[in-house]
């Protein structure tokens, strides 16, 4: 194993030279939070990719794909649905509005008045986002180390904290660019083929699976229906994802980058299934699906090659985990305690602070809270669930309304946000956590309120239609941005 142990180190040790590297360019709030906003399409559609597709998509893809067959590709394929309809449908509006978070976005739209409870509701979203993806790293760590699960927890995300505190989105980005290119190495050219031929084969593995495994819809009609719920429309709406689109150069490069990384993502679901199948042909009795990933990686890969894999799981694992604790501190910062901080002030003794110190600084509270919660918190999969219902049920119905649907109201935004919130979490108390029906009655409960109090209260003020209107068309008066480096392409 030390040539596996070697090339983790090393890996681990060069996300923080990327750390570091990033830090001399994040001059600025733009610099920090959203990497200046000038992305090209490489870089930027690597990056998308790289914070969609987690651990989840990753040793989850392949769990499902054990369980399930080729059919558990559909977690991971509505994923890749959601960002091609964000990209395709809705990306270079976004880019447009030159905010830094989804509430931003709904302050401009519906006046100022549906930020704050909204920003608490993407906070606790993606707070949980990204403690699921902390707890990962004690599943990897667990193979590579067989370290303790609370010294794999902090050691992983110490890493991620610390190159996310330093240079902000641009560490992150850079980080990402590396992490996607050793996760398409390490999962796609590498580990797919050798577990098919370690298999047998396509024919010998369909000799040895039932049918079921070889159905595109085994998994069953009423799951891939919640995937979609869940999945697909929570891509459209996530601050993690939203913070991401802001990234980018151009409309041009969130359209067309963002479809290239959507295309990528429905490749990457079909291969953790594909390699999930392999696993059962070979391991039929594993105790639980999601050992299937690392026990194919310890038993069947070479030496060299199986620490490149255990990195690539490792990179998926730590994009998305950097992605979701910078959108967390920054709605925290911007869309929580900014406007306490105002609220408590008169207008004449407000300070000027250094922005970038003050983000910095969430970064590094919010990853603390990250790994405390992670170590105390056993069950991802509850977790997940928690964030993407609270996510779907509380705010896609004021948000995709904003865009689509002039007549909507700040009191209807509102009234959808907690009805929408407050159903998610008295229902999942009362179905249980995992079941279908929260995210469902949710939804439906969210929209309604919000179709009537919109319909009954007066429509939005003309004049904040107009500058909602200004600067979605790309009109509205740009913010002012540091000199800027050149900027990777």
């Amino acid at each position: 194993m030390a040539v596996d142990y070697t090339v983790i180190v090393v890996y681990l040790a060069g996300m923080l030279a990327m750390g570091w590297w990033g830090m001399r360019r994040a001059k600025s709030k733009s610099d920090f939070l959203v990497a200046g906003r000038r992305l090209g399409p490489v870089m930027y559609s690597g990056t998308m990719a790289a914070i969609v597709l987690g651990g989840a998509s990753t040793i989850g893809g392949v769990g499902l794909g054990y369980q399930y067959g080729l059919s558990g590709a559909w977690m991971v394929f509505t994923i890749g649905l959601g960002l091609l309809a964000l990209s395709v449908f809705f990306s270079a509006r976004i880019a447009r509005l030159k905010v830094y978070t989804v509430s931003e976005m709904l302050d401009l739209r519906y006046g100022g008045r549906a930020g704050v409870i909204s920003g608490v509701v993407m906070w606790a979203y993606t707070l949980m986002l990204a403690v699921t993806s902390t707890i990962a790293y004690a599943t990897i760590f667990d193979v590579l180390f067989d370290m303790n699960r609370t010294l794999a927890i902090v050691l992983g995300g110490s890493i991620v904290v610390a190159y996310s505190t330093l240079g902000g989105m641009w560490s992150i980005t850079l980080t990402d660019m590396v992490q996607f290119v050793v996760k398409t190495i390490g999962v796609l050219l590498l580990l797919l083929p050798i577990a098919v031929v370690k298999a047998g084969g396509f024919s010998e593995m369909k000799a040895k699976l039932p049918t079921g495994y070889f159905d595109p819809l085994g998994i069953g009609g009423e799951t891939i229906f919640t995937y979609v719920l869940i999945y697909t429309f929570g891509m459209l709406i996530g601050q993690d994802i939203w913070q991401r689109v802001f990234t980018a150069g151009s409309d041009k490069t969130a359209k067309w980058g963002g479809t290239v990384a959507g295309t990528y993502c429905l490749v990457y679901a079909l291969a953790g299934a594909v390699i999930g199948t392999a696993a059962k042909v070979l391991y039929p009795n594993l105790g639980s699906p999601d050992d299937a990933f690392a026990t194919i990686v310890k038993d069947e890969l070479p030496v060299g090659v199986r620490g490149l894999v255990l990195a690539a799981a490792l990179a998926a694992v730590m994009s998305t985990s950097s992605g979701a604790l910078i959108a967390c501190a920054t709605v925290a910062n911007n869309d929580i305690w900014s406007k306490l901080r105002r609220a408590v002030r008169r207008e004449d003794d407000e300070e000027e602070h250094d922005e970038v110190r003050g983000n910095r600084a969430f970064i590094l509270v919010m990853g603390v809270a990250v790994i405390g919660t992670a170590i105390v918190l056993n069950n991802v999969v509850e977790a997940l669930t928690v964030a993407y219902n609270l996510l779907v049920g509380g705010l896609l119905v004021p948000i995709l309304g904003g865009l689509l649907w002039k007549r909507g109201t700040a009191q209807g935004a509102l009234a959808s946000v907690i009805v929408g919130g407050l159903a998610v979490v008295g229902l999942m108390a009362t179905y249980g956590i995992l079941a279908n029906e929260p995210v469902y009655y949710g939804l439906l409960l969210s929209l309604a309120a919000y179709v009537t109090v919109s319909l009954a209260t007066p429509a939005t003020d003309a004049a904040v239609l107009t500058a909602w209107r200004d600067r979605l068309a790309g009109r509205g008066a740009p913010e002012r941005v540091s000199e800027p480096v050149a900027a990777p392409q």
